[in-house]
């Protein structure tokens, strides 16, 4: 309640990416992770042979650089997906990148993959897993490609950052469904896909322990694109597939007048806009994969009921992340005890 009051009163007016990097230095400073704000007990559910120590995570985008994996595990989260990072090092979009919708709840971002890259990346992970608390977390790393690649390179692009971060992972996501990079969603296209999951994955099952492989998708694919990534997936003996990313239209169902959605441009919208399409999604996979994939189920979560209605519809795992920013530091133990509650 306090932070909400805060977030309408101050927080509203002041740029939403500059926000970010502070809420997350306190985070990181440890300031919010006090008993009140996170489970005092877990309920472990194993899902792609990982013991998860409840069905409830943060997506990825917050943690795009490995900085505060254990503090935001501390808040509630169960597990942490960190990235998108790419093989190459790369500053993301020209600012502002990042826009709050208000009155819907909801971000349109166009960041672009901003992050320290690959080998920076797996540095972090290295020091991170050598810590207690940090051999304990549940991380998975969540990879896309280089801007300044070409599509034609993309599988190398993919196997240079899964070679330096599957070590560290607990699993692996293939991100090609970000409307922010160029030509990135073009490669959702099973013939586009299949050789980037097949490399990834070999790299990932010659891994001491094997990591588990998933595919994260766009919810604007039509049903029948995403029945052939599914079938794909299965073909290929992929561990889960996520669902959704962000989506690039804009609903007349929104609140923001079309002013301000055009004043804004370009970029991935996300927030509570997404459940319905989420769900549904969520459900067609399970209707075709039955027991054979894990499911992430990421899109529109913000209340309790969202993370059981996701659950019932087949996810194994939910993740959030807008509802983050909106509902603050004691939002991620609320879903997590849903999360408990509903396995």
């Amino acid at each position: 309640m306090v932070y909400r009051t805060v977030f309408d009163k101050a927080l509203t007016r002041t740029d939403p990416e500059q926000i970010h990097h502070v809420a997350f230095s306190a985070i990181r400073a440890g300031r919010f992770a006090t008993p009140a704000m996170f489970p005092v007990s877990t309920k472990p559910v194993e899902v792609m042979g990982i013991e998860f120590p409840h069905r409830f995570g943060l997506a990825a985008g917050f943690d795009k650089n490995v900085k505060g994996v254990v503090p935001l595990s501390n808040l509630g989260f169960g597990h942490v997906e960190v990235g998108t990072i790419t093989g190459q090092a790369q500053p993301g979009n020209p600012k502002p990148r990042l826009f709050r919708l208000v009155d819907d709840q909801c971000i349109i971002n166009r960041m672009g993959f901003n992050n320290v890259g690959a080998a920076e990346a797996a540095s972090r992970l290295h020091r991170l897993r050598a810590t207690k608390a940090g051999a304990k977390a549940v991380i998975g790393v969540n990879i896309g490609k280089t801007k300044v690649v070409e599509p034609e390179r993309a599988v190398d692009d993919y196997a240079l950052s899964a070679r330096l971060l599957a070590p560290f992972a607990d699993y692996l996501v293939v991100n090609v469904s970000s409307p922010n990079t160029p030509g990135l969603r073009d490669l959702q296209a099973v013939e586009s896909l299949q050789p980037i999951l097949s490399v990834v994955k070999e790299i990932a099952d010659q891994q001491r322990n094997r990591v588990p492989l998933v595919v994260k998708i766009a919810p604007d694919l039509s049903d029948e694109d995403i029945e052939a990534v599914t079938a794909l997936a299965l073909d290929l003996g992929l561990d889960g597939i996520s669902a959704a990313n962000t989506t690039i239209r804009r609903p007349e169902s929104l609140n923001a007048s079309r002013e301000q959605i055009e004043q804004i441009g370009a970029g991935g919208l996300s927030g509570p806009i997404l459940r319905d399409r989420a769900v549904e999604i969520v459900k067609n996979i399970r209707a075709q994969a039955q027991d054979r994939l894990a499911i992430i189920g990421v899109g529109g979560i913000v209340t309790a009921d969202d993370v059981r209605e996701r659950i019932e519809a087949g996810a194994d795992l939910v993740q959030g992340y807008t509802a983050f920013i909106y509902e603050g530091p004691a939002w991620p133990s609320k879903m997590a005890r849903a999360a408990m509650e509903a396995s």
